[in-house]
């Protein structure tokens, strides 16, 4: 039988002296390559149990395992400002444990959503002991499709930082240091994201204070980029397993980072892999109350433990076992519910297929006259919606962090588009299979009774049996359809084209189906509703927010369209 050693509570300095509390899982004999994580959740949780990783398989391995505390969170030393800290931290605690006598040299690292976002911060800082990194479910750029998306703040990040609070308030009583009393009742949450203004909720300085900070800078801008690991892919020069999810809160990042690094990134950085899976943020089973994707879906049918262990063993143990031989790209195709391997993202062959919107004015609800084809339209009055922000379109389901785990993934939308304010589109009763795999984006010619708006779309796969599954979905706030950076508010009555961004998916659209689609102005609580004002959203009190009408053209001079990647088999 292997013996083990266990340390605790190793105290790490950083470069600044600042201690770090680390504990040290290694094989009793000898010298071996480390795999490192950093969390601000908790070392002890982490090496109890992870999803990220089994750590005691790691160790049968003959891999040592770190797991460190970041600065300011649980038993670590100074204080915690997300992300920025992180890129010298992580370097730091690569180059100290390659420095141990225990340790062969070559590091790894491993890890999910802020564990994996800090891998990417701190590979540009170039530690020579790090051969190799496995990244899950991670940003790309702290701004877009992690805080912001389409220019909206994503409501569910509010829900990750109360969560951070309320473990500082349990570091603060183990230290015995005053707790604030917001911290000493419960913290409602989704009053607390139902409340305007958004920046100025009375507990978020105490529960979440890097909170207002955030909700404020509404634009992008070097706060962010300094932040973000998308503009240091040139920087990379390990290889990534870059692991995400089709429901994943972060996947647009996912797919982003895997492109970016095999494209600018430095000399083995290029020989990343992308695995994707029909999981979300919590949940790798495949398993929803509305779609079961199957028992090939779930994380232990592909075993990707070990496919984790086999990547650190070819480029951290640097055993020749056939690694980059193989197809980069490993993906789980919905509808087929099958797994699939490609050579690139997205796709090589990759056929981006307009399918117009079409109608006779009439697109509100599920029951309106709303449809899909390829072929353009004519001579076609618009639709019409109003959004109100004091009723938006509720969240169900998708990309998001919720309550339940039936708030989660993909879920029936009939409910949703039984609303007025919901346009619908759907194509003709397909019979054959089509084939989408790939990045999805909504064109769309718009006007509007205001100086802001938002358009919110989803990509929908519409079953015989009446239910309408989401695949994706994605928000632009037409303020910041030209830049991240710029917001150029609307002239009311002008028509302006607007792009939403609908990350990816990769589906089969069986026959018998509809390929369908859904266009709002609000999805509440995912995104942040707008004011109509063309003010500084955050900052705006609920007497402000106002409704507007919005008018989607669909004719000749006008081709509003969703864009699809269709594979041909």
């Amino acid at each position: 039988m292997s013996r083990f050693t266990v340390e605790t509570g190793v105290s790490v300095p950083m470069r600044d002296r600042i201690l770090l509390a680390t504990d040290i899982y290694r094989p009793a004999d000898g010298q071996v390559p480390a795999l490192v994580t950093r969390t601000p959740y908790d070392k002890d949780r982490v090496a109890g149990f992870s999803d990220d990783l089994d750590l005691f398989r790691a160790l049968r391995a003959g891999y040592a395992v770190v797991v460190q505390d970041v600065r300011g969170r649980n038993a670590s030393e100074g204080a915690f400002d997300a992300f920025a800290q992180e890129p010298a931290d992580g370097a730091d605690l690569i180059a100290w444990v390659a420095a141990q006598p225990w340790c062969t040299g070559a590091v790894g690292t491993f890890g999910k959503s802020y564990l994996g976002a800090i891998q990417w911060l701190a590979a540009p800082q170039q530690p020579p002991a790090l051969r190799a990194m496995a990244p899950s479910m991670t940003p790309a750029d702290i701004y877009e499709g992690n805080i912001y998306q389409g220019g909206a703040h994503v409501l569910h990040v509010l829900r990750w930082a109360v969560g951070l609070g309320g473990t500082e308030a349990a570091r603060r009583a183990a230290r015995g240091e005053p707790i604030p009393t917001e911290w000493q009742r419960d913290f409602d949450v989704d009053a607390a994201i139902a409340h305007l203004p958004l920046a100025d909720h009375p507990a978020f300085h105490h529960v979440a204070p890097f909170w207002p900070k955030w909700v404020r800078r509404e634009s992008d801008g070097p706060y962010w980029r300094s932040l973000s690991p998308r503009d240091r892919h040139n920087q990379i020069q390990v290889p990534s397993l870059n692991i995400g999810g089709w429901y994943d809160i972060l996947l647009g990042p996912v797919l982003d980072n895997f492109a970016g690094v095999r494209r600018h990134g430095q000399g083995l950085a290029r020989h990343s892999r992308l695995i994707v899976g029909p999981w979300s943020h919590v949940d790798l089973t495949g398993m929803f109350p509305d779609r079961d994707f199957g028992p090939a879906a779930d994380r232990e049918a592909i075993d990707l433990d070990g496919l984790q262990l086999r990547w650190f063993d070819r480029w951290v143990k640097d055993i020749p076992n056939g690694v980059e031989e193989e197809a980069p790209v490993m993906i789980f195709v919905m509808g087929a519910d099958e797994w699939r391997t490609a050579e690139d993202w997205p796709l090589p062959g990759t056929r981006f297929t307009s399918y117009h919107l079409h109608s006779d004015g009439k697109a509100n609800t599920r029951h309106g006259d709303g449809s899909l084809s390829v072929t353009p339209a004519g001579a076609e009055p618009p639709d019409t919606f109003v959004d109100d922000p004091h009723h938006p379109v509720p969240t169900v389901g998708g990309q998001v962090l919720q309550r339940g785990a039936k708030a989660i993934g993909p879920r029936d939308q009939q409910t949703v588009e039984d609303r007025d304010d919901v346009l619908v589109y759907s194509s003709q009763v397909l019979t054959e299979p089509v084939t989408v795999i790939g990045p999805v984006e909504l064109v769309v010619h718009l006007s509007c009774t205001a100086l802001d708006t938002d358009l919110t779309a989803k990509l929908i796969d519409v079953f015989p049996d009446g239910r309408r599954i989401n695949l994706t979905d994605g928000i632009q706030r037409v303020r910041y359809r030209h830049s991240r950076e710029t917001a150029e508010l609307m002239i009311p009555g002008e028509i302006y084209e607007v792009r939403v961004n609908l990350w990816a998916t990769a589906n089969v659209f069986l026959p018998g189906h509809c390929i369908g689609l859904e266009i709002a102005g609000t999805n509440f609580p995912r995104f942040s509703r707008n004011s109509h004002t063309g003010g500084q959203i955050a900052t705006e009190p609920a007497d402000t927010y106002t409704t507007a009408r919005t008018t989607v053209h669909h004719d000749a001079g006008h081709p509003s369209r969703l864009v699809l990647p269709i594979m041909i088999d």
